[in-house]
């Protein structure tokens, strides 16, 4: 009988730190999880571990590492949630290599990026590997704009491809752009110069306007938003709208576009109503050194040069001129195909 024992103690396999067994849920506590592990014994899963397995069920089959495999009451020292981890990062390796799209749910944001969990891995998701449609395209000084951009893609799915993961260093970093690319390149194949396009505009800044056009990023500069002077590109587009632009250049992963060039240059028409000689009353707009721009119709701004403030060179356009003053001018040159008119100081009283 003494050898029969010796022989069965001798078959059953010690449990060893690390190893990843399988087991039965014998029981749930409050505070533990006990684990049936056959031959093997019982296993205990400790407090810190039961929210991580609230949705257990006795009888149900899990898989856990081996922390201690022998406690003072007999017990085995198991974790379920490093048992998971270990898995999670056998299939990281795996999704990375072969460059698989994986999908996740952000469970956290910072002004950096997203905070993700794969496979009871936590990584990160950068801000730059955001895609087009998802980017924060604010202004550089709006740092609440970006994290608040960011917080609405908390436990939205995103489609994402693996960029780098050290198991050592602890380190998972994700990129929705390398998951989007493949699709990107076969849409900016059918796309060409002169296109007309629709997108959703996702960022508006002080140089324009940023639109997502079905995933392919675009810009609208503030000189392409309207034939008039835009000052602000915030008056012409808001975030979220619509509109309809069209593709004026095309670089290696974005748009320019343009919405004024759908219209017709109003300056081509209200230039015709002017003659060379013709006296014209203005609103000056801008004073520079070299002389002031002169409002002279909605779509028509012309230029008194320095040199015609009777002065020569030397004169100070600034005390010559106030902003938003109207005076009258004399049309010294029209030039349609640069689009400039040349205007010198009314002499009549």
């Amino acid at each position: 009988m003494d050898d029969l024992l010796a022989s069965a103690d001798a078959s059953v396999k010690q449990l060893t730190v690390g190893e990843i067994i399988t087991g039965t849920v014998l029981s749930l506590r409050k505070h533990e999880v006990l684990i049936d592990l056959g031959a093997q014994g019982v296993g205990f899963v400790p407090r810190r571990e039961v929210g991580f397995s609230r949705a257990l069920n006795e009888g149900d089959e899990v898989t856990a590492s081996v922390v201690d495999p022998e406690l003072d009451n007999g017990y085995s020292l198991l974790s379920l949630r490093k048992a998971a981890k270990d898995r999670g990062w056998e299939e990281v390796a795996v999704k990375q290599e072969t460059g698989e799209i994986i999908d996740v749910s952000p469970y956290d944001a910072n002004r950096g990026g997203m905070l993700v969990e794969y496979e009871g891995v936590r990584g990160f998701l950068p801000v730059s590997q955001l895609s087009a449609e998802h980017y924060p395209r604010v202004g550089s000084s709006d740092k609440d704009e970006i994290l608040q951009r960011l917080n609405s893609l908390i436990g939205k799915e995103l489609k994402v491809r693996i960029l780098d993961s050290d198991r050592k260093a602890n380190k998972l970093i994700f990129s929705e752009k390398e998951a989007v690319k493949d699709g990107l390149a076969k849409r900016f194949e059918s796309l060409k110069i002169g296109d007309t396009v629709k997108g959703v505009v996702t960022g508006v800044v002080d140089y324009g306007a940023f639109v997502n056009v079905d995933g392919i990023e675009g810009l609208i500069h503030i000189s392409e938003i309207s034939w008039e002077r835009v000052s602000n590109p915030g008056d012409y587009v808001k975030v979220g709208e619509t509109v309809d632009a069209k593709i004026i250049s095309i670089d290696k992963d974005r748009l320019s576009l343009s919405i004024k060039q759908l219209t017709q240059d109003p300056w081509l028409d209200e230039v015709d109503k002017f003659k060379t000689g013709e006296e014209v009353e203005g609103t000056v707009t801008r004073i520079t050194p070299f002389g002031a721009f002169v409002q002279i119709s909605p779509a028509v701004e012309a230029l008194v040069h320095v040199s015609e403030l009777g002065e020569g060179d030397n004169a100070d356009p600034e005390k010559v001129f106030m902003l938003n003053e109207r005076k009258k001018f004399v049309i010294l040159d029209i030039e349609k195909e640069s689009r400039k008119i040349s205007l010198s100081l009314s002499k009549k009283k």
